[in-house]
């Protein structure tokens, strides 16, 4: 998600920002757990991967909230 941005950065933020980091974590597991249900690994409805698809784009649109407003 935030490819091209220096690791040095991501790292100072999830040490100062517990809500980043937490948010970034949970960001990451939705992300596996659809792609798993898209493969067909994970069995679930569609309308349970609908609504976290939408939680996974709603928490990366926090972040990358959270990102910009530290950087401008």
């Amino acid at each position: 998600m935030f490819e091209g941005q220096p690791q040095t950065e991501l790292d100072a933020l999830f040490q100062a920002n517990p809500e980043f980091r937490q948010l970034y974590h949970h960001h990451q597991e939705l992300d596996k757990k659809v792609l798993d249900a898209e493969l067909g690994v994970l069995p679930i409805d569609d309308t349970t991967l609908s609504q976290m698809k939408r939680e996974k784009l709603a928490a990366k649109d926090r972040l990358t909230q959270m990102y910009a407003s530290l950087h401008h």
